[in-house]
């Protein structure tokens, strides 16, 4: 009626009331307010609809401009007063019919209130590769449904990406470029940071080294491995692990140490000890360690006015007659050679029997004068597993069915370095990796999906084919090896996928390195563990790594190579050098190069 009054004819009023007044009982629906609060919504959306209908429609519908101008706002001003008064009459009437019906009919049924149940709680152990990836599955199998409670418990609070863990021992890259935040990274999972001690399996509840208490409904193992001496005390009292950041902080501060004693000592065989690195074991760890100190000790060496580049000697002993068995025989040959090349010694067929401080011993007597001993050589699945009572291998892993679960244990799971996950088609064992764990955690998370999901579906059991690998060996140098067919770089990629095609086998990965130009500080491990000192380590950027490029080697399965392939190609602010990180390539045995060039 208040419309009809104010519009300019009393039918298009009603009509636009009508309207009006079911759009503003739409928008209050859902709204419990007192009738002063929805009376004053209500104002408000017809002073809205006021502009809409009569500085807006009406002109236009009209043949006119909107109404934007002093004089036709205060043509259409009776007009914005009978909305006013409209939408606050309706407020007022909206709540006083809805307080009649309340009274004479009841109140409406309110939504079904919220299950009282308690969620499922599934917990996974370990924050590495597997758990993260475990954790990261579980969240978009569930997405937010308030059913599923997720937790992981880890002893640290970052993720870190061990495969370049070389990288910040040698100085190329800091500790913040392997690390990500696990509570950055999870977005609805629990974490807990601590270490487990206790797993009960009747009562299904974690306890921490906090005496925090966890209950669960699923828990996964997924704890990785540990640093294994093989009994020898000694080695373990002195030498360095290599698992953790702290780990390769620690060796990074001391290798700086101990250029720093040498460069002010007079003794020539005081220095040698000092300056001489052993690595003790052959894969993937030692050999890119290896390379990484090498680069870097000789890299430093011209801040050292004292040193010269003699009384380097970095060294790997290994107790097999190769190195790298997880590639290739000739790629494992090249990076030996390679490494040879660059001042890097080895003790093939060899094994460290003791350590002591200063002195590194030999299962055939020999001993090595050194003040630095790192130890890759033994690891072995966490402890854990055979204190709660888990069956285990000979290794010591968590044995799993083909659905990565643990027989004999309800909704219990185990992947990782951890477990002993055998490949459901071939029947091989799956090494212990980070592209194997990041495939166990697919299946497992599903798997865990499915199980609390019920239904006809089964759990899946776990298959996987590996996509290859790739070890970092260490600088290129100043010269330019002839590694690939000569090729422009702008042209590498379609020479590649076209000119070779899927019979790609090793890959020369080319990549730059990092700045870097200060060590973090953190207590500093010498040989003899029972001296420690706090100190921060500084070093310029090493010369190496100023104007060169860093040599990976990889092995690749044929049909996805070519998906490894970039070239990215940057002009050098400095002098117009052009500079560029390929992928370059040696022929698979389908096809040889007629030649070889400069990459």
């Amino acid at each position: 009626m208040i419309l009809a009054l104010t519009q300019s004819h009393p039918f298009v009023g009603l009509g636009l009331g009508a309207v009006a007044g079911a759009a503003f009982a739409l928008a209050l629906r859902a709204r419990p307010d007192a009738s002063a609060d929805t009376a004053l919504t209500t104002a408000t959306l017809g002073i809205a609809a006021g502009i809409i209908v009569d500085v807006l429609l009406e002109p236009v519908l009209r043949g006119r401009a909107p109404q934007w101008t002093a004089a036709g706002m205060r043509a259409v001003f009776p007009g914005f007063v009978g909305w006013l008064l409209f939408g606050v009459a309706f407020g007022f009437g909206l709540r006083g019919f809805t307080s009649l019906g309340t009274m004479l009919f009841g109140a409406p049924p309110g939504p079904a209130p919220e299950s009282s149940a308690e969620p499922t709680h599934v917990v996974i152990l370990g924050g590495g590769f597997a758990g993260v990836a475990v954790a990261k599955g579980l969240e978009r199998a569930f997405g937010l449904d308030p059913a599923v409670d997720l937790t992981l418990v880890s002893e640290t609070n970052a993720l870190l990406f061990t495969p370049m863990l070389a990288e910040v021992a040698a100085g190329s890259l800091e500790a913040t470029h392997i690390t990500a935040p696990l509570r950055t990274n999870l977005r609805r999972t629990a974490v807990v940071r601590g270490r487990v001690t206790e797993v009960d399996f009747e009562r299904r509840f974690i306890r921490t080294d906090d005496d925090a208490r966890i209950p669960y409904d699923h828990v996964v193992f997924a704890l990785g491995a540990v640093s294994n001496y093989l009994g020898l005390d000694g080695v373990e009292q002195c030498a360095f692990d290599f698992k953790t950041l702290f780990d390769a902080i620690r060796i990074r501060n001391h290798v700086i140490d101990v250029f720093e004693r040498a460069d002010r000592h007079g003794n020539e065989t005081v220095r040698e000890r000092l300056l001489t690195f052993v690595i003790a074991g052959g894969g993937f760890a030692a050999v890119e360690l290896a390379g990484a100190l090498n680069d870097f000790a000789r890299g430093i060496l011209s801040d050292y006015t004292n040193l010269n580049a003699n009384d380097v000697r970095v060294t790997l002993v290994h107790s097999r007659d190769r190195i790298l068995p997880e590639l290739s025989a000739s790629l494992a040959a090249y990076a030996l050679e390679r490494m040879m090349a660059r001042g890097v010694t080895f003790r093939l067929g060899a094994r460290v029997a003791d350590a002591s401080a200063g002195c590194v011993t030999l299962k055939s007597g020999e001993t090595i004068a050194c003040e630095t001993l790192v130890w890759t050589a033994g690891t072995s699945p966490s402890p854990l597993l055979r204190k709660v009572g888990l069956r285990t291998d000979s290794r010591g892993a968590a044995v799993v069915d083909a659905t990565l679960a643990v027989p004999e244990r309800y909704n219990v799971w185990a992947l990782g370095a951890c477990a002993a996950v055998a490949d459901a088609k071939t029947g091989a064992a799956s090494p212990p990796t980070a592209q194997f764990a990041l495939r166990q955690a697919r299946t497992l998370a599903r798997n865990i999906a499915v199980a609390h999901k019920g239904g006809k579906r089964a759990p899946a059991p776990f298959h996987f084919d590996s996509l290859g690998s790739l070890c970092v060996i260490g600088d290129r140098g100043p010269h330019r090896d002839d590694v690939c067919p000569a090729v422009p770089a702008r042209d590498s990629r379609r020479w590649i996928e076209h000119g070779m095609g899927r019979n790609v086998r090793d890959l020369l990965v080319v990549s730059r390195a990092a700045d870097v130009t200060s060590v973090v500080d953190t207590p500093s491990g010498r040989l003899d563990r029972s001296a420690r000192g706090d100190a921060v380590r500084l070093a310029r950027r090493p010369h190496h790594l100023r104007h060169h490029r860093r040599l990976a080697l990889c092995r690749l399965r044929p049909r996805l190579a070519t998906h490894f392939l970039r070239i990215r190609s940057a002009q050098s602010r400095a002098g117009g050098r052009r500079t560029t990180d390929a992928f370059v390539a040696r022929m698979g045995p389908h096809r040889k190069p007629s030649g070889r060039a400069r990459v």
